[in-house]
Parts: structure tokens; C-alpha cells; sequence
């Protein structure tokens, strides 16, 4: 029984103890809500107004009502801001495409008008090119008129010197024509006065001339140049012209004759002629009697050609 009181006291005691302080937080805490009321209560009294305050806070308190219904849109006010939202993002809307439309129209015609500058551009290349290809063609063709008109006159000027050297060569030709005939009848005059050569004259006059045949022609014979030059008797061009030259062709025999200084010398239309070179001994025997002579003056003095023996000059010596 004693040891049961024991342990109950011990129990209560326990009880106690743990019950004691959570009864003493709870006191505590009811005497600070307590305390927080009264103040509550105290601040209320304060900010209470007074009766001569209280008009002008219910003032205050329906404006802000009547501010609260004003700021507080009714149903058909909002729809009508909503349309009117509406309209204003379909005008936006409507502005950009606007916009855009006429971004796109304004850089069309940009376009556009860069395309006709450069047509413009082309067409005024096309036509430079036209003119400029026209005005070489004009040139060329001026060119080709000129020069036809240049080859026509020089056909017409080469026409008129062959007309003119053909009259001059046909004046020529009939001045030797006329010379020879002249000549011939000169030369048959005389004859008719001449008196006959002797036998013995004629075996003289072929002795000299067979005396003065060339044994080496090569060696025999001598230019003018060789000989130093000419320095006899020249034949005025008046006069070489008419008697002289390839064209001028004559024979020797009977004409007059003589030896001089032991050269063969005859007289031909005024002058002497005297063959200071030996004839070739391949001529014929009678060259001098036979065969169609001329006088010219080639390089550096007077020489005797036979036709029958082409470029084989004798060198003569002419005087009056």
C-alpha cells in the first residue's frame, strides 16, 4: 500500500510539475491578447472622427463610390471598348497593309522606272552605235568615192601620157622616117657626085679596113673608161636625137671614106667617125659594106654597134 502512494505521489507530482508551467505560457499569452485588444480599442477611440469630421469623410467615402462606379465600365461600355480596340487593331491592321501596299507600289515604280532609264539607256547606246557605224560607213564609202575618183584621174592622166607618148613616139617615128628618107637622098646625091672610085681605091679602102680586124677581141679592145674618158666632140641632144640612138640605123658603104693617122674614118650626116677600136675578127668580111650600123652614147663615150652582133660596141671618136 505504501509503495502504490509512493508511486501516485510520484504520478501527481509529475503531473503537476509538467502541468503548472503550460498553464503559466497560457496565462501569459491570454494577458498579452489582452493587452493587444486594449490597444486596438485605444487606437479606434483615436481615429474616430469627430462629429464635425464626419460629414466630410462620407463626402470622401461617395466620391470615392461614385469614382468606383465611374471607374467600373458596364457591360455595354465594355463591348464598346472592346469594338472600339477592335477597330483600332483592324485600322492598325489596315494602315500597315497600307503601308506595305504602298512600300510595294513605291518600289515597283522604282523598278520600273530603272527598267525605262535603262531602256532609255540602251536605245541611246543603239543609237550611238547606229550613228557611229552609219558614219564609218559614210567614211568608207567617201573613202571608196575618193578613191575612185583618184584612180579615175589617174586612169585618165596614165591615158593622156600614153596618148602623149604615143603621139611623141609616132612624131618620132615619122621625124626618122623623114630623116632617113632625107638621108637616103643625101646620100644618093652623093653618089651622083662623087666621082667613081677606082679599083685601086677600093682595094685600098678594103685594106684598111681588113688591117684593123682584132686578132683577140678581148684583149684588143678598149672601153672609154679604159681609155681614160671621152674628151672629143659632143653631139648636141637636138641633133643626137635625129641622127643618132638604136632607131637611127644606116650603112657604111658610100659613104665618104678616108684614113686617118692609120684608122678607118667615114662621114655620117656632118661628122667623121673614126674607129679608134678594132672590129671583132668574127664579123662577117663586109660588115662595113652589108650590114645596119648605128652610132650611140652608152656609159662613158661614143660607140659603133652592129645589129647582127648585139652589145659589142667599137669605140669612135666624133668630129666635124
Amino acid at each position: 500500500m505504501k509503495a502504490k502512494f509512493i508511486i501516485t505521489s510520484a504520478v501527481l507530482a509529475l503531473a503537476l510539475g509538467i502541468a503548472a508551467p503550460a498553464f503559466a505560457q497560457d496565462q501569459k499569452q491570454s494577458d498579452k491578447h489582452d493587452q493587444q485588444k486594449q490597444q486596438q480599442q485605444n487606437q479606434g477611440r483615436q481615429q474616430q472622427p469627430s462629429p464635425q469630421q464626419q460629414p466630410a469623410q462620407q463626402q470622401r467615402g461617395q466620391q470615392q463610390q461614385n469614382q468606383g462606379r465611374q471607374q467600373q465600365p458596364a457591360p455595354q461600355q465594355q463591348q464598346q471598348q472592346q469594338q472600339r480596340a477592335q477597330q483600332q487593331q483592324n485600322q492598325d491592321r489596315q494602315n500597315q497593309n497600307n503601308q506595305r501596299q504602298a512600300q510595294q507600289q513605291q518600289q515597283q515604280q522604282q523598278r520600273a522606272q530603272q527598267q525605262q532609264n535603262q531602256d532609255r539607256q540602251n536605245q541611246n547606246n543603239q543609237k550611238q552605235a547606229q550613228q557611229q557605224q552609219q558614219q564609218q560607213q559614210q567614211r568608207v564609202q567617201q573613202q571608196q568615192n575618193q578613191d575612185r575618183q583618184n584612180q579615175d584621174r589617174q586612169n585618165q592622166n596614165n591615158q593622156k601620157q600614153a596618148q602623149q607618148q604615143q603621139q611623141q613616139q609616132q612624131r618620132v617615128q615619122q621625124q626618122q622616117n623623114q630623116d632617113r628618107q632625107n638621108q637616103d637622098r643625101q646620100q644618093a646625091q652623093r653618089q651622083q657626085q662623087q666621082p667613081q672610085r677606082t679599083q685601086e681605091q677600093q682595094r685600098a679602102e678594103q685594106s684598111t679596113w681588113q688591117n684593123h680586124r682584132a686578132g683577140n677581141w678581148q684583149s684588143d679592145h678598149r672601153s672609154w673608161q679604159q681609155r681614160g674618158g671621152y674628151n672629143g666632140y659632143r653631139v648636141p641632144d637636138a641633133r643626137y636625137n635625129v641622127y643618132f640612138g638604136q632607131r637611127n640605123e644606116f650603112r657604111i658603104y658610100g659613104l665618104p671614106f678616108m684614113v686617118f693617122e692609120g684608122y678607118p674614118r667615114f662621114q655620117y650626116n656632118g661628122y667623121w667617125i673614126t674607129l679608134l677600136d678594132p672590129w671583132p675578127g668574127y664579123w662577117s668580111n663586109d660588115w662595113y659594106d652589108t650590114d645596119d650600123v648605128y652610132l650611140a652614147y652608152e656609159n662613158d663615150g661614143y660607140y659603133l654597134y652592129d645589129n647582127r652582133y648585139p652589145g659589142i660596141g667599137i669605140a669612135v671618136s666624133i668630129s666635124m
